[in-house]
């Protein structure tokens, strides 16, 4: 489906070619100092090895035959394969042979797979905690991503709940990434190796901030390889827990060609109040800056912080503020993210027990309305309701064809039900410097009602033709913050139609999962039902999923576990408010009916509706519910 706010540029996926560290002060090693056997000695298959030194380190609940053992799935050979006897609640078990923390599993399966399978992870083999649960599977190459979860132990399964087909549960490879977290020290050591990191916002699962401690980087530091990459942003930061207080004399900063023209050092005892240690000098963040190249031609670099004097913490973090420029085409600069594959921390303390804190649960209580209107009054609700303007509220977005105005024409209350309406004449209305031939109308509650996790639904009527785009949807209340905005602040998608009769969809966006590749879904109307006939949209939004429905039937579900673990960072636990639209043309409808003229996206047929005066979305009622 589409986002509803402006777009945002792709990321810099990958990084390259060499950039000489600057001149004087703490900050000084080069690429060329970085042993070419770092490229190969981190970010190793551990089930891999493992099985290769025990074999009996594999067991299963059974195999299908003798040639289907379950170290197949373990031997490196993409050919060979376990496959499970044939019951649901089949297994297959590793022990790593030591403890490890856990940064991914990924699976290659066979054509039976699992629908429904749980990984869990285990210190004894007796007693299992799990970290990804999977309730749709579609086979294939899975990879699942443990941050922002605690996963650290020696044994680790896959326990079948529900196989795809008739068969067993198959698999080609059954892989483990991770590595041993670095224990206390009285010896001057790395006392972040596969530590806890945290960020504020990064690209998407396969960026996570795990990767700055995973114990290595490509020795050309171009490469793309394992690394944390942060969302298009100056103010955004990386840290690490090294588990006790310790004492820090130098931080090495493996970046990639994204790298930090400015930035600072910090060290925290409760990582909430931080103190500076570091700061690149004004001649280095010069040098830094003038560093202007191509995607093509630029590299990452290699900052090695001795600190002026040494420095204690629990935690270390580093902090952006500006970022590298790239010509992207020439001669416009363009900024992408930080990158950074690896984060370093040299010094005597800390302690193995670093561990990330829990993910939220289910909230407890039952749900009360705390927000609803059916519409009676005889006009808007304004202490409920912000009408939303273009050019004041809002700009234009998404190659739209309207303005939204603040008028009875296209926002009004009529016979019990919010009324939003399209109009057309040619030239006539201004807005935000620009003139359109559309105006159509735009409410939400900004403002007035914010609210965090609930039950939001509404009883809705909407209208069919190419390129008429109603929608029911939430906001992340801090996208205006410009040290947010889209994705990051979120977007959840209730109900999205584009003028077809049969189906609507429901979409999440956020880092990692926007525009296109939002995770979204479709939904046909049963028995024959249509968009044009009074329908109730919904999504249940708490801190573990998403669940939306359309007539009280379930329509797409997306767990807070498989969208971390898959897709990106989940941004729904913070307040987001409702909105109701109708917006003409653009790219979501263009994407379907590939219409571009006289509109993109809209049609003649459609503009002669919209002129004609019949188009409209209709709003019964809205209610949210919440817990507490």
């Amino acid at each position: 489906m589409s986002a509803r706010t402006a777009r945002t540029p792709r990321t810099l996926l990958t990084a390259v070619a060499a950039l000489a560290l600057l001149g004087a002060g703490p900050a000084l090693a080069s690429p060329s100092a970085v042993s070419a056997a770092d490229a190969t000695a981190w970010d190793t298959d551990r089930a891999a090895a493992a099985y290769a030194a025990n074999p009996a380190a594999v067991t299963a609940s059974g195999s299908e035959n003798g040639g289907t053992a379950p170290g197949l799935a373990f031997d490196g050979n993409g050919a060979t394969r376990w496959s499970s006897d044939f019951a649901d609640g089949a297994w297959i078990r590793l022990d790593l042979g030591t403890t490890l923390r856990v940064d991914r599993v990924v699976l290659d399966w066979e054509a039976a797979y699992g629908k429904r399978y749980v990984l869990e992870v285990s210190g004894n083999g007796s007693d299992w905690t799990p970290f990804y649960t999977e309730t749709a599977g579609t086979g294939g190459s899975v990879t699942a991503h443990t941050y922002p979860q605690e996963v650290t132990g020696r044994y680790v399964r896959l326990r079948g709940l529900e196989r795809a087909t008739p068969y067993g549960y198959s698999l080609y490879s059954f892989k483990v990434y991770g590595g041993e977290p670095a224990p206390a020290a009285t010896v001057r050591s790395n006392l972040a190796l596969n530590h806890p990191a945290y960020t504020n916002y990064y690209q998407h699962a396969g960026n996570s901030p795990a990767f700055v401690t995973d114990g290595g980087h490509p020795a050309d530091l171009k490469a793309d390889a394992t690394r944390w990459s942060s969302d298009w942003n100056a103010d955004r930061w990386v840290a690490v827990d090294l588990g006790a207080a310790s004492v820090i004399d130098t931080v090495e900063l493996y970046w990639e060609a994204a790298y930090a023209v400015d930035y600072r050092l910090q060290v925290s005892d409760d990582n909430r109040t931080w103190r500076t240690v570091y700061q690149p000098s004004a001649a280095e963040v010069a040098a830094r800056r003038a560093n202007v190249k191509s995607p093509a031609e630029a590299t990452g670099v290699h900052d090695s912080v001795r600190l002026p004097q040494p420095a204690t913490g629990r935690y270390v973090r580093m902090l952006g503020t500006e970022r590298r420029s790239f010509y992207n085409p020439a001669p416009a600069t363009a900024h992408f993210g930080y990158s950074l594959y690896e984060f370093e921390v040299w010094g005597t303390g800390g302690s193995a027990r670093a561990a990330y804190p829990a993910v939220p649960g289910e909230q407890q209580g039952t749900y009360r309305t705390t927000f609803f209107d059916d519409f009676t009054t005889a006009s808007l609700d304004r202490s409920k309701w912000r009408v939303v303007r273009t050019g004041t509220e809002m700009g234009s977005v998404n190659g739209e064809a309207q303005a939204y105005v603040d008028s009875t024409d296209t926002v009004r209350t009529e016979n019990g039900a919010l009324v939003l309406r399209a109009g057309y004449c040619k030239g006539c209305t201004r807005a935000g410097g620009g003139t359109y031939d559309f105006t159509s109308g735009r409410v939400d509650t900004h403002t007035r009602f914010d609210f965090t996790y609930g039950r939001v639904s509404a009883r809705m009527k909407l209208p069919v033709g190419d390129g008429f785009w109603p929608a029911f949807w939430l906001l992340g209340s801090d996208v205006d913050d410009p040290s947010v905005s889209w994705p990051a602040s979120g977007e959840t998608d209730i109900m999205e139609n584009i003028g077809y009769a049969d189906w609507t969809s429901s979409a999440l966006h956020g880092p990692g999962y926007s525009a296109d590749g939002n995770i979204g879904a479709r939904q046909t109307y049963p028995n024959g039902g249509r968009a044009d006939d009074w329908h109730t949209y919904a999504v249940e939004w708490t801190p573990t999923a998403m669940r939306f429905q359309v007539d009280g039937r379930l329509v797409q579900e997306t767990t807070r576990n498989v969208l971390e673990s898959t897709r990106g960072q989940w941004v729904y636990g913070h307040d987001q408010y409702v909105i109701l639209d109708l917006a003409l043309g653009g790219a979501y409808p263009a994407g379907w009916n590939h219409v571009t003229t006289p509109y993109w996206g809209l049609p003649q047929p459609s503009v002669d509706r919209i002129a004609g005066g019949g188009v409209r979305a209709e709003v019964d009622w809205v209610r949210v519910e919440q817990k507490g």
